[in-house]
């Protein structure tokens, strides 16, 4: 369970001025709080930097140095600074407080963004990032997580065109990288997703380290993913150092090929390739979404044309950002595109009396109108065509393939894929295609969505350990992992006290079907026999003792120094309890091994005497011992027990 600790900086008055009222986001450089100026009474962000990057008293200084420098980065599209100090020890910027999102958290919501609403948001990003650069500050962190998408004034949340966009943390990576670059040499302060290849190798940036983010940026909106990963963030950092960033159409098909040139454009390699600043960008930006609007409008008003030949309509002007949101450099439509004002009215006698009179006395007019007709006739047939049957095509067959491969094969065929509850399988493996909605060759409109059923493999489960518990609880356990329990046969143990599951099988751990049988033992506790201690004791005293308890006895006889018929070992030990019948096994001292007496007769006294003791024999010399053995006792050949006195004759 993750034990949450409160945040003791919570309803805290800092500076005398600013009440912090919650905790809006935390991160590895600060961690931001909503609070209320109760001097000016406005709700106001407060960003306060984390203890651990305070590493050095000049960081205060230069932290403060920079905030002054971003308090005079006036934009529409920057989040503003209203006042620096510390708390605690600690810096803090009080901030706009922006009513939004992170751009981070609507592709987490989304996916990948339209290029519509991905151009609209990035040439606000630009904007900003564009007033930056003419101030003399490198952003050097640009990324999803500091930039904020707020709500349009007029409250449509759905559409991310006509959204607010700002950037924060202009300045505060070089305020925090400056404070390291005594001790550590510098680091590599913007995340490694975004970072431009000139910081990885040689710690430099300036505007164009901006462009090259805004790029990977723009790269991550179009396909829902970053260009590179890995498993160390410094693997990831290199690989901007030497591969190229590939084209958003590569992942997203049917993309306009002014996007890949776009994205290829900003994310340069060399520096000296790219646009050279966000300004330079912004307008390469403005002009892609100019062309872009050119080309989706150009049949809608070709088709106008032939409708009302006798009409001026002019060129339909490309998708503009709404009045309050207008950039400040951002070209306004030529008057030359703005559409003709239409005739002064004259009442709808007068018009369908003038157009009588014009059908009736010139021929092309007349002409003109059966063409018309004939158009939009034309029209009607195409669009009840297109409702019924143009626009449908024929799901593929994606049932049995892998995951990826049926993911592959969808976007090919530029449909969408979303995923229903997954089902186990006996047969299919895990994340195979088990069914699909709608089935191959069932219609489907084109680019539409087809919903997948994944296999989870075969259902297995894993048999839990329940030893040690009682029986009550071992129940719940196995049936909780929807297997069934059974009862075996109960024994006694010495250690766990009676309904104690002594053992399990299948044994813990085993993966097995739902429903297989789980055999549990239960322990009757301690058995009501003692077992007494008989080692040391003879045969039959020990086995007389024992078969007076009730006991079975099972002897079993080996060598050993130990007296014969010594019981020298016992099984059950004793004090252990076992119940009437049990068998108690003792072993038993056949004694020691015995040695064969040698012949030393005819053999010099000393000699027969040093022979015998090599065989673990005492000897005792009779008579002359420097003469010759004449007698020995016991005779030669005569098996003894070791340390047996033998006694020889010498004459």
């Amino acid at each position: 369970m993750e034990i949450q600790v409160a945040d003791t900086l919570l309803g805290t008055l800092v500076d005398g001025r600013y009440r912090i009222r919650g905790r809006v986001a935390r991160g590895g450089m600060a961690t931001v709080y909503m609070g209320v100026d109760e001097r000016l009474e406005r709700t106001v962000a407060l960003k306060i930097i984390n203890p651990a990057q305070v590493r050095e008293a000049r960081f205060v200084e230069r932290f403060t140095d920079e905030a002054k420098t971003i308090a005079l980065l006036t934009h529409p599209n920057v989040v503003a600074v209203y006042d620096q100090g510390t708390h605690g020890g600690l810096p803090y910027l009080v901030m706009e407080y922006v009513r939004g999102r992170t751009l981070r958290d609507v592709l987490a919501e989304r996916g990948r963004l339209n290029p519509g609403e991905a151009l609209a948001i990035l040439e606000q990003m630009l904007a900003a990032i564009a007033a930056a650069h003419r101030a003399g500050l490198v952003h050097r962190d640009v990324k999803p997580e500091n930039v904020l998408v707020a709500e349009a004034p007029s409250g449509g949340s759905g559409n991310l065109v006509d959204s607010v966009v700002k950037v924060a943390d202009f300045g505060l990576a070089r305020a925090v990288e400056a404070s390291t670059e005594d001790e550590a040499g510098g680091q590599l302060m913007a995340t490694v997703a975004y970072v431009a290849p000139e910081l990885v190798t040689d710690g430099h940036a300036d505007a164009r380290t901006d462009v090259y983010s805004a790029g990977i940026v723009l790269f991550e909106m179009l396909t829902g993913r970053v260009p590179y990963d890995g498993d160390k963030p410094v693997e990831v950092a290199w690989q901007h150092v030497d591969r190229d960033v590939p084209p958003p159409s590569s992942l997203v098909p049917n993309l306009p090929e002014v996007l890949d040139d776009l994205v290829a454009r900003a994310t340069r390699r060399d520096p000296g390739a790219r646009p050279t600043d966000a300004g330079a960008l912004l307008a390469e930006v403005q002009q892609v979404r100019d062309d872009l609007g050119n080309s989706a409008n150009a049949s809608t008003a070709l088709l106008r044309q032939v409708a009302q030949p006798t009409q001026v309509i002019a060129p339909l002007s490309p998708v503009d950002r709404p009045s309050w949101a207008r950039l400040p450099e951002q070209k306004q439509p030529p008057p030359g595109r703005r559409r003709a004002a239409p005739p002064p009215d004259e009442g709808v006698g007068g018009r369908l009396g003038s157009l009588r009179l014009r059908l009736l006395g010139d021929p092309r007019a007349r002409l003109a109108l059966v063409a018309a007709v004939a158009v939009l006739l034309l029209l009607a047939v195409i669009g009840i065509w297109w409702a019924g049957f143009g626009r449908y095509t024929v799901a593929p067959q994606l049932v049995s393939m892998p995951k990826a491969e049926a993911e592959a094969r969808a976007a090919t065929g530029g449909f969408e894929i979303q995923y229903a509850e997954g089902r186990y399988d006996e047969e299919i493996a895990r994340d195979v295609v088990l069914a699909q909605d709608p089935p191959s060759t069932a219609r489907i409109v084109k680019g539409g969505t087809l919903t997948l059923t994944l296999s989870l493999g075969p259902e297995r489960y894993d048999v839990p350990d329940v030893v040690g518990k009682d029986l009550a609880q071992a129940k719940a356990d196995v049936e909780d992992a929807k297997l069934v329990l059974k009862e075996g046969p109960a024994k006694f143990d010495d250690r766990l006290p009676k309904g104690i599951v002594m053992s399990v099988d299948p044994k813990p751990g085993t993966k097995v079907k739902p429903g297989t049988a789980v055999t549990v033992t239960v322990s009757k506790g301690r058995a009501p026999i003692t077992v007494p201690e008989v080692v040391g004791k003879n045969i039959n005293d020990a086995r007389a003792q024992l078969q007076a308890l009730g006991l079975v006895v099972v002897e079993q006889y080996k060598d050993d120094n130990r007296a014969k018929d010594e019981v020298i070992a016992q099984t059950p030990a004793s004090g252990s309890g076992v119940e009437a019948g049990a068998e108690i096994k003792l072993e038993v001292s056949k004694g020691p091994p015995q040695v064969i007496v040698s012949r030393v007769v005819d053999l010099p006294c000393q000699q027969g005497k040093q022979q015998l003791e090599a065989q673990g024999l005492r000897v005792r010399v009779d008579f002359n011992p420097n003469g010759i053995v004449r007698i020995q006792n016991p005779p030669e050949n005569t098996p003894v027990a070791p340390g047996t006195e033998v006694v020889i004759g010498c004459f």
